[in-house]
């Protein structure tokens, strides 16, 4: 059970780089700026009053901007080890920390991570709340182009929406978003303050978090990163294009803009876009008082759905490559339980 709904929640996104092949940084346990980012920005929007923080996608684990996903070479399987060793296990020691931070600042939190599932990787987001409680996750069920080649696909069985004192919240990872049946189902279950982590910097993202936000008659954060060459390893041990092995590199380049935004359900921009640098993003939610106004004119699966018509079935059972069947027990321990033979 959740409390009583509160009349607004400040809600915090946050535009900034990966520590990319070194998670540690970015979860360490000291509170040096340099060993330990996500600790210091939970302190920066904890300070701004935040109530509600939410990360870029793929923020611990790092996005592999410029990998060349195709690299079969001795050097690209060594790329993507690294990859695999930056990623976290969920749960994990990495999710304990975030737990403890979400505690420590009273916050619920929202982080785009890559997950490790044995020798597959998701991309995902995890959910706290502030009593420290992992709440769950979603993993990205269509990895975008590429993407496909380093991120293994999620399921419906983690798509979920939470009750919280401040509104309905789940998340929709970068290029879901585009994908109407994805964000019916989580119209259906009643999303309000919907969470749209993205790796899309382009001009046109800002479009199609206006149309969600009045679609879903939501409040949409979406937090994106904002990357300087220097953010990557230096070459040769990462290399963000190809030709970066033979002519030298302006480290302050930028390779991610940014344009974090935060829009409320009548498709108004609260916060952002901004283009210019790291930086958090804050405005205040009026769910109780914002929504029913915005769904008054469109509720796209209430009064404004046709369910003679038009109808959508979803499949949220976890899908498994492997099920394993029970058989008679052919060797029972000492308890009398059945034992693996």
């Amino acid at each position: 059970m959740v409390s009583a709904m509160s009349s607004t929640v400040r809600a915090t996104v946050v535009q900034a780089s990966s520590v990319f092949y070194n998670t540690p940084a970015t979860l360490a346990e000291n509170m040096r700026a340099s060993q330990n980012k996500a600790e210091m920005i939970l302190k920066d929007a904890a300070e701004l009053e935040s109530q509600l923080v939410v990360f870029p996608e793929a923020f611990i684990g790092g996005y592999p901007r410029g990998y060349n996903f195709s690299d079969q070479s001795p050097r690209g399987k060594e790329s993507f080890r690294k990859y695999h060793a930056s990623a976290i296990n969920v749960p994990g020691p990495e999710v304990d920390r975030l737990a403890a931070m979400a505690t420590k600042y009273k916050v619920y939190l929202v982080t785009g991570a890559i997950e490790r599932e044995g020798y597959t990787l998701y991309c995902s987001v995890l959910f706290f709340d502030p009593e420290g409680n992992y709440l769950g996750k979603h993993r990205k069920i269509m990895p975008t182009y590429s993407e496909r080649l380093v991120w293994g696909f999620g399921d419906c069985s983690t798509t979920p929406v939470y009750d919280t004192p401040y509104g309905k919240l789940g998340s929709v990872i970068c290029w879901e978003n585009r994908m109407p049946l994805l964000r019916t189902s989580m119209y259906a279950k009643g999303i309000e303050i919907y969470c749209a982590p993205t790796a899309d910097s382009g001009d046109t993202w800002v479009s199609t978090m206006t149309h969600v936000a009045m679609e879903g008659g939501c409040y949409v954060l979406s937090p994106i990163q904002f990357c300087r060459r220097k953010d990557y390893p230096s070459p040769p041990k990462y290399l963000y294009s190809p030709s970066e092995e033979f002519v030298t590199y302006d480290s302050d380049s930028i390779i991610w803009a940014g344009g974090s935004v935060i829009i409320s359900p009548h498709g108004e921009v609260l916060a952002g876009p901004n283009y210019e640098g790291e930086g958090l993003f804050t405005a205040d939610l009026d769910v109780r008082g914002e929504i029913p106004k915005a769904k008054f004119k469109f509720d796209v699966v209430g009064h404004y759905s046709r369910a003679d018509i038009l109808n959508l079935t979803v499949n949220n059972r976890p899908l498994v490559p492997v099920t394993f069947t029970s058989s008679p027990c052919k060797s029972k321990d000492k308890d009398g339980e059945c034992k693996d033979i």
